[in-house]
């Protein structure tokens, strides 16, 4: 290295002394963080296994520079945290680097296993109108549009060949209930093949329950079988929401809900809200209803912008800003609930906090990365296609097949898995190498979702500041950090929702 000698009065090129060159010394070395703007006065700073310090604004600034001194009083107890949780270190490598890469293993360990749900969508038929449906639904020709036992079959094959010893087996329509022959069919085999392949099965069947029979029930409970249901909120919201000609479909819903109840158990049957421009203008009612039925969770999400749900856009479009002042009022009312001695958390937010909060992986397909669509979820259609994720299937009841992977009782479990459609598609489901995604500091909260910037961006890729997806993220991130940092109750209300305990 050469330097060159600035004086006026120097007209030649010299080396300076070699004390010039020598380093000063460090007081720490920078590990890998970002940061972002919380608030005026506050920023947050987080790293690559998801630990976060909430600061002054300026502070990171001050870091980047090496101004923090531990030998001074004021910066002490920073420099300690900053230490404690791997921002920065005193030494090159730090000293406990094999915990760091302990604790990354363990938040991806979830891609251990590989695909853990698998989806069968056991009919096209319905009796609802509803009209968010993603799907065309039909409410005749039941040789048509119900599953085939020997797509069930395949179904069911290729569930057993992943590699994942605790696998999911989802029944969805449609009306899952009116193929109920076929549900039977379907666990009694896959009991059979279960046993064989070692592995242990979940079932979960998504219903509106308006069929719901003693028999039905009584089978669930046999075979330890889940339901899951739809609850938009009070009898005004859900009877418009999930309309059922000449019935009540709140009704039969709430009926459903304590009959379940009272044979399978409260964690027999959970329920989910799908929100549309009626809900938003009532968060505080749906929550109230929720806990009026004797729910302790309730989840919060946006209504999704796949298949025939985008056709009634005066019902089903709006506005992320207008769904993120919905949530933000609704969890609101969650966490009163909480402070008054009601135990009641909001999923979306306990997933979000989990990553946050703890070093364990979440199950949550929008929130992986790699993206949860194969890794964690796939699904076989009625009709023998095989689907990347459920919201691919939906797009796909639109023509649009960019998604599929594949034929049930055609393509082999390598050519559907390990395939070229497999292959593109792992490209884009990192969003540690997603542009936008790659140096923001919630990305290690937060997911890809290929599907959904392939629908609302027309690109696998996406992009960030146009994404609803990002914006929606990124504010609840942002609210629930600050949130915490500025009132230590309702950050014990959201330690319980992990914990389970109030």
């Amino acid at each position: 290295m050469i330097t060159v000698d600035s004086s006026p009065y120097s007209n030649s090129r010299k080396f300076k002394e070699f004390s010039h060159y020598i380093a000063s010394p460090q007081r720490y070395y920078l590990l890998p963080f970002k940061f972002h703007r919380l608030s005026p006065g506050k920023e947050v700073i987080v790293n690559e296994i998801g630990d976060l310090l909430v600061i002054p604004m300026g502070t990171t600034g001050r870091i980047v520079a090496g101004e923090i001194n531990p030998d001074n009083i004021s910066d002490q107890e920073l420099f300690a945290d900053l230490i404690a949780n791997f921002f920065i270190s005193v030494t090159p490598l730090p000293e406990l680097i094999e915990v760091l890469a302990t604790r990354y293993r363990t938040k991806k360990s979830f891609l251990d296993y590989f695909t853990s749900l698998h989806i069968f969508v056991i009919s096209l038929r319905c009796e609802h109108t509803c009209h968010y449906c993603q799907v065309s639904r039909v409410t005749s020709d039941k040789n048509k549009y119900d599953m085939k036992r020997f797509h069930i079959d395949a179904g069911i094959a290729i569930m057993m060949k992943s590699p994942n010893p605790h696998v999911t087996m989802e029944f969805q329509g449609g009306e899952a209930l009116l193929a109920f022959e076929s549900i039977v069919y379907a666990v009694e085999k896959t009991k059979i093949e279960a046993e064989k392949h070692n592995k242990k099965v979940t079932y979960v069947i998504c219903t509106n329950l308006a069929l719901l029979t003693d028999e039905m029930i009584q089978f669930f409970f046999n075979n330890g079988i889940l339901i899951s249901t739809s609850l938009d909120g009070p009898a005004f919201i859900h009877n418009r929401n999930r309309h059922k000609p000449h019935a009540s479909s709140h009704q039969l819903v709430v009926e459903g809900i304590e009959r379940c109840r009272q044979r399978l158990g409260e964690e027999g049957i959970s329920a989910l809200v799908t929100t549309t421009a009626l809900s938003l203008e009532h968060p505080e009612e749906i929550v109230d209803e929720y806990v009026r039925l004797g729910f302790h969770n309730i989840f919060l999400r946006p209504i999704s912008p796949y298949g025939f749900a985008t056709r009634s856009t005066d019902k089903n479009k709006y506005e992320t800003a207008r769904f993120l002042d919905f949530y933000k009022k609704a969890l609101a009312r969650i966490i009163q609930y909480n402070l008054d001695g009601y135990f009641i958390r909001e999923d979306y937010a306990s997933i979000i906090l989990k990553k946050m909060l703890t070093p364990f992986p979440v199950g949550y397909v929008d929130l992986q990365s790699p993206a949860g669509l194969v890794n964690n979820v796939v699904v076989f259609n009625y009709d023998g296609a095989i689907y990347a994720s459920d919201e691919a299937r939906m797009l796909a009841e639109m023509n649009d097949l960019t998604f599929k992977l594949g034929t049930l009782g055609e393509d082999t479990y390598e050519e559907i898995f390990y395939g070229n459609k497999v292959s593109t598609l792992s490209e884009v489901m990192i969003n540690e190498a997603l542009p936008g995604c790659s140096e923001c500091a919630f990305q290690s909260y937060c997911g890809a979702d290929p599907v959904f910037n392939h629908t609302t961006q027309g690109d696998l890729v996406g992009h960030r500041p146009t994404s609803a997806f990002c914006e929606r993220n990124m504010e609840i991130i942002r609210y629930l950090i600050l949130t915490m940092d500025e009132d230590k109750k309702k950050e014990k209300i959201f330690r319980s929702w992990i914990t389970g305990k109030s």
